[in-house]
């Protein structure tokens, strides 16, 4: 049987492990980033990290690596990576790896490799076409056709997050005004609580983060609903965005807002099903991602299983 070494590289912590050719994580834990180290650093702990999961696996047949940035799909060089990874733009980690281990690697961008976890072993499992999208501070997307990430001419597609959807509105850190994700996020609704709590007069501190808001609604908190229902108006708006030019029968959600159940699902749905036109309905179905924090682990393991 054959087993592949994954990392799951983050700004916070990486998660590494070994996964077999049928999905099954055999070894898994994480040790913190420590991005401010610098790109050189981060390279050297990867190494690091893959040359001990090799003493537990000699016999691993390649290296999958999902990444936070940019990445270019063919040469497996980071083409961008923001300032929660310093110093890892340009860095040429499949070449590095290959280079230092003799063995074959797969970098892909960690959304593109929580999709293919979730195609592989979660949600996605028998469907060939679908979107996913990671729904938390930002909102990030994935497009799956055939099976196989869709790249793009760049190999950027997929940055659903940065959908202009208000002329003129709230400024994104990508440097344009009114973009997806300052309307759809967890952030967003951050945002748009605090701001309603210090039109009331009420005290607006640092303890508002998506969680509380969600716990805050259900004990009847209205500005903590109207929060949500801010949110799920702007997320399901640009879903149907989405929708009218995919068509997609599936589309993953994962991110913060997976953990919230059935019921948050089914508003979302609901209000994507008012947006869209009748003949782009079922069957479109709307699911949360179910790999958890494995998912970038998994799609690793699957594309430098499938390369």
């Amino acid at each position: 049987m054959k087993k592949v070494i994954v990392l799951d590289i983050g700004g916070t912590s990486i998660k590494y492990g070994i996964i077999s050719e049928k999905g099954n994580v055999l070894f898994h834990d994480e040790t913190p980033t420590e991005a401010k180290k610098g790109g050189a650093y981060l390279m050297g702990k990867v190494e690091e990290l893959v040359s001990s999961l090799l003493q537990k696996e000699p016999t691993a047949v390649g290296i999958g690596i999902s990444t936070a940035g940019q990445v270019d799909p063919i040469t497996g060089i980071i083409t961008f990576a923001n300032e929660n990874l310093p110093g890892w733009t340009g860095m040429p980690v499949k070449t590095n790896l290959e280079n230092r281990f003799h063995l074959p690697a797969f970098v892909e961008n960690d959304v593109n490799a929580a999709a293919l976890g979730e195609l592989w072993m979660g949600a996605g499992k028998g469907v060939k076409n679908m979107l996913c999208l990671t729904v938390g501070t930002g909102v990030g997307g994935a497009i799956i056709i055939n099976g196989q990430v869709y790249h793009g001419a760049t190999g950027s597609a997929g940055e659903f997050g940065h959908l202009l959807i208000k002329k003129d509105g709230l400024l994104c850190n990508c440097g344009q005004k009114g973009c997806f994700e300052q309307y759809a996020s967890t952030g967003a609704m951050v945002r748009y609580v605090k701001k309603r709590y210090e039109e009331q007069g009420i005290d607006s501190f640092d303890a508002v983060n998506g969680k509380w808001i969600f716990q805050q609604a259900a004990e009847g908190d209205k500005i903590c609903q109207e929060g949500i229902d801010y949110m799920i108006d702007h997320l399901a708006s640009g879903i149907a965005t989405l929708v009218h030019i995919f068509n997609p029968s599936l589309i993953v959600i994962g991110g913060g807002i997976s953990g919230q159940g059935k019921p948050l699902l089914e508003r979302i749905q609901q209000k994507v099903e008012e947006y869209i036109m009748p003949s782009y309905g079922p069957p479109l179905t709307l699911t949360f991602a179910t790999c958890g924090n494995q998912a970038g682990m998994l799609g690793a393991g699957y594309g430098i299983l499938n390369q």
